[in-house]
């Protein structure tokens, strides 16, 4: 059953954290997206919210689509290009944690939150538009996603290599520096182009089958069992695909505002 509210949302992931074994990559990219939806559960109780329905509508949206993704993945149905990395790699054990967490963030906000952000203001009868108070309070979280972002990638780093019964090999900076709010920013133009988008199915699903393939290829290359250059020629490529996905969503986002 789908979760209805952001406790439901907390309350599975925290459930999946007690039962998923250090031995399943999925664990690392679930706790630090407990920490992350436990940072935005307290942003949207502070009474700082310009629009309050917004952001936790969108994150109850947004823990959805891991949970479909999950459950997929556990009856043996097909999962999406982005997230297939994390699920098949799940049981490697020459990949480190952090390599998991960011594995997962990425199909998460790379390739979902865009979706969400739609989803949910045609739920609002809103527009996603830049000076909204809704992309106020999107962007807003930044700074506290920021601090949680940090505090678990050096948990990933440190704390969680000692649950492992297995050594795994250090993690190159090209991994670490991966970021949640550079992430989200190019999340919120993605979805300003499939609202722009909206009358145009065709456009949209190959669009969206591009960022999906794309955003996978971005997960492979996190998720290589050693540490990872940033001269490596696949993470390269992904990076590539990636900065032509952001150029492509910019120009037609500017080409199909009225």
């Amino acid at each position: 059953m789908a979760a209805q509210s952001i406790d439901e949302v907390i309350a599975r992931l925290q459930s999946l954290d007690q039962s998923l074994p250090p031995s399943d990559g999925v664990r690392w990219f679930n706790r630090l997206y407990l920490d992350v939806t436990l940072a935005v559960r307290t942003y949207c109780r502070s009474g700082q919210l310009k629009a309050p329905p917004f952001l936790e509508q969108l994150d109850v949206y947004f823990g959805n689509r891991y949970f479909d993704a999950f459950d997929a993945a556990a009856s043996g149905s097909d999962v999406p290009e982005c997230w297939a990395p994390l699920f098949d790699a799940r049981h490697d054990t020459g990949i480190a944690p952090l390599q998991f967490a960011l594995a997962g963030m990425n199909a998460h906000i790379s390739h979902d939150l865009a979706i969400g952000v739609v989803a949910t203001c045609e739920a609002l009868a809103i527009e996603p538009a830049d000076n909204s108070p809704q992309h106020g309070d999107y962007d807003a979280v930044n700074i506290i996603l920021k601090q949680t972002e940090a505090q678990t990638k050096q948990w990933l780093l440190t704390g969680a290599i000692k649950e492992l019964d297995h050594a795994v090999a250090p993690v190159d900076d090209a991994v670490a520096i991966w970021s949640i709010e550079r992430a989200r920013d190019a999340a919120w133009i993605r979805a300003e182009v499939l609202w722009q988008l909206r009358g145009h199915p065709e456009l949209t699903g190959t669009y969206l089958a591009v960022l999906d393939g794309t955003v996978g290829m971005e997960g492979r290359a996190l998720l290589l069992p050693h540490a990872v250059s940033g001269r490596d020629p696949l993470l390269a490529g992904a990076r590539w695909a990636e900065s032509a996905v952001r150029s492509a969503s910019s120009w037609l986002g500017h080409l199909l505002r009225p």
